[in-house]
């Protein structure tokens, strides 16, 4: 007879109060949001703007669970309104009678703003939404009187600017979800993940899939504490002033992180290549690291103990090497050269953790560095193709049909071109969104003709629109159902058009709705005619060839900020592609081989350029070094089994000549040390480089031919 274990009480209790909590949660976001929705509504109807409902859509449209995010909106909305107004104030003036040219002047525009959004994965990108949003319901409206665009152009944005005001006020003071909260917990996490892993590998190497799942765990929390940072710093004077600070302690994680990775590749290398001797002594040269993380909270006293590490260490391995075979010692050099470097690397990212908690450090200087973005710039001006075709489909119908709704078509259109233009599944997400628009529209036709009809005054108006406000606002906090809740809401506000004194025409209701869809469905078409390239297998390609490309960019580009810019690119690049992936895939495992192999080797090279930078190296050596370095550039750019052997020989000739004539500069050991670390890497039969191998390259030849 089986028995059926039930949960404790402790733990129902914990259920309960988990569900109530984030019921609570939910809640006071959908009181947020219509609060902010009435407000706006009720102070455009006062000042007797002739569009109250674009005041009241606009906080529809930025309503978000956490008050730092409406704030990030809300600032990047402005910027992009005011584009957005000047855009439609230049289309009117250069085509007043023109309606072709001024529709496909309109149309560029807002493909230009739709491309735009796609370059960037934060807020940045409703400015260019709103940029063509703005233009759209300013211009439209009077194209057969342009005359009447200034104002327009003034009532619309006194109208988008009160809903940002509204919303940003109400989300800032009633109940508000403060980012830097999960900011904070995000950058506690970032450091106790690191430290838990760093020190449970004190005692060797790391299996090769550990390792590339930390690294994957790595590169998301480098780019999710970005986004949090350029968010939080709307909404926290405190977090504002140190959003340098916060900067700079990412930066240093993402190259601490890097030379962790080398170092623990080396030790596999060694292990596996008969190198067990050289690797018990880099460890052991490493152990003391992590027994100085005992304690691993941000501390002096952890600073002061990471620090007599890293200075007892060129003594220690000295001692260690002088027990090595001599054939040997240049391994041990490599790893004791990367020991050292994750050492300093380590103390420079617990003092910015100090320095994060209001704890300076004496001598600390905050360097400016910046998180730079990988931008593929195919990808945006297809979704400007796309959406330029979109318009100039809607328009073209709009001229022949002399439709009247027809503006209402282009600006539904416009707003979810832009919208979803990021979307890796547009398809899908914008019929999700359409049908819960539908169910909106349907909505508001019920609150329209059977409620409002038979109420008078705004109480009663809020009385009526609130319960149809609710259940959109509730489906948006369900994740599973999310999207239908932002389509419901936006259908519901947008079909209401409440005016003050309110009208009631079915005729004109059902072509605004009619409309609507239809803007929707073209969305729909152009996106399955015209999908975006992100989550596309075109795109992935060309993104990982910009992630090789950044061994180039290592051995070219100049060198002051060059480091941090490295890291960063690096790790949003290599973050886009593999949100597109299967996790475990082939293609997946293929990736994280390349990501590791480019933070290797461009670090490395990085690492050479800087130490011979101060101490120049004799013409011979110098030439050496960068023809190494520039084959290595050209094999990563376009990796073949000629270009890598290319690149073998190249290394193996700077390191003869390194070999041939020993201390002739201060900065040649250093050189070495770097050289030999990447030839150590190319040589991996483990890793990327494998199936460029020439041995690799026969077998697959042979295969080939066989089949």
């Amino acid at each position: 007879m089986s028995t059926v274990s039930l949960p404790s009480a402790a733990a129902r209790r914990e259920a309960l109060w988990q569900f109530l909590r984030e019921e609570g949660d939910a809640w006071l976001f959908i009181a947020r949001t219509a609060l902010s929705y009435f407000i706006a509504l009720w102070l455009a109807m006062r000042l007797q703007l002739p569009s109250p409902n674009t005041a009241a859509m606009t906080t529809i449209i930025v309503m978000h669970r956490q008050s730092g995010m409406v704030l990030a909106k809300s600032f990047y909305r402005v910027f992009g309104t005011l584009a957005g107004a000047a855009a439609a104030l230049l289309i009117v003036g250069a085509f007043p009678q023109q309606r072709v040219l001024f529709l496909g002047a309109m149309a560029l525009w807002v493909g230009l703003c739709a491309g735009g959004a796609t370059l960037y994965r934060n807020f940045k990108s409703y400015a260019f939404v709103l940029a063509g949003y703005t233009a759209a319901i300013i211009a439209l409206p009077v194209i057969d009187a342009p005359g009447g665009v200034f104002e327009s152009a003034m009532y619309r944005i006194t109208e988008l600017m009160l809903g940002l005001l509204v919303s940003a006020v109400v989300n800032d003071v009633v109940f508000p979800v403060r980012v830097r909260d999960t900011l904070r917990q995000t950058a506690r996490l970032q450091y106790d993940h690191f430290i838990g892993f760093m020190r449970g590998s004190t005692g060797g190497a790391i299996p090769r899939e550990d390792m590339e799942k930390a690294h994957l765990r790595f590169v998301r929390d480098a780019v999710t504490l970005e986004d949090l940072r350029s968010s939080v710093i709307f909404e926290d004077p405190q977090a504002r002033a140190r959003s340098a600070h916060m900067e700079l302690a990412n930066q240093r994680f993402m190259a601490v992180s890097t030379s962790f990775q080398s170092l623990h590749h080396l030790l596999n290398r060694l292990q596996r290549n008969g190198g067990e001797a050289v690797a018990a002594a880099i460890i052991g040269l490493y152990r003391p690291l992590g027994e100085a993380l005992a304690d691993a909270t941000p501390s002096r006293a952890l600073l002061d103990r990471l620090r007599r590490a890293r200075h007892a260490m060129p003594a220690q391995a000295a001692v260690l090497g002088a027990a090595l075979e001599a054939a040997r010692a240049e391994d041990f050099e490599v790893g004791a050269g990367l020991v050292q470097r994750f050492a300093q690397e380590l103390e420079l990212y617990v003092i910015s953790q100090l320095d994060m908690r209001g704890d300076r450090i004496p001598g600390n200087v905050v360097e400016r560095a910046r998180f730079l973005r990988g931008n593929d710039f195919a990808g945006a001006a297809l979704a400007t193709v796309r959406t330029v075709a979109t318009m100039g489909l809607l328009a073209l119908f709009w001229i022949g049909s002399a439709w009247p709704a027809g503006a209402n078509a282009m600006l539904l259109a416009t707003i979810f071109s832009g919208l979803f233009a990021t979307a890796p599944g547009p398809v899908r997400v914008t019929i999700k969104v359409a049908f819960g628009y539908l169910g909106g529209m349907v909505a508001g036709f019920v609150c329209v003709f059977f409620v409002l009809t038979r109420v008078d005054g705004f109480p009663l108006l809020v009385a009526s629109v609130l319960p149809f406000l609710m259940i959109g606002g509730y489906l948006f906090t369900r994740p599973a159902l999310s999207l239908y809740g932002l389509g419901g809401s936006m259908g519901l506000a947008y079909i209401l058009s409440i005016t003050n004194p309110m009208v009631f025409n079915p005729v004109h209701f059902i072509n605004d709705g009619v409309a609507q869809m239809l803007g929707l469905g073209a969305v729909v078409l152009m996106f399955g005619l015209v999908p975006p390239a992100i989550g596309s297998a075109w795109l992935r390609r060309r993104q990982l060839a910009a992630l090789r490309g950044q061994v180039a960019l290592a051995a070219e580009a100049p060198l002051p900020g060059l480091r941090y810019r490295f890291e960063s690119v690096n790790r949003d690049l290599f973050h886009q592609i593999v949100t597109q992936t299967v996790a475990g895939s082939d293609e997946s495992r293929r990736l994280l081989s390349w990501a590791l192999a480019v933070h290797e080797t461009g670090r490395a090279i990085i690492e050479l350029r800087h130490d011979h930078r101060e101490q120049p190296l004799s013409p011979r050596m110098e030439a050496a070094a960068e023809a190494a370095v520039n084959a290595l550039g050209r094999f990563f750019e376009h990796p073949s089994t000629a270009a890598y052997q290319a690149a073998l020989d190249a290394v193996d000739a700077a390191l003869a000549c390194a070999r041939a004539t020993p201390g002739e500069s201060v900065a040649l050991p250093f050189v070495r040390e770097h050289l030999h670390l990447i030839r150590l890497a190319l040589v991996d039969d483990q890793s990327v480089m494998a199936r460029y191998m020439p041995a690799a390259a026969a077998g697959a030849e042979t295969s080939t031919d066989a089949s």
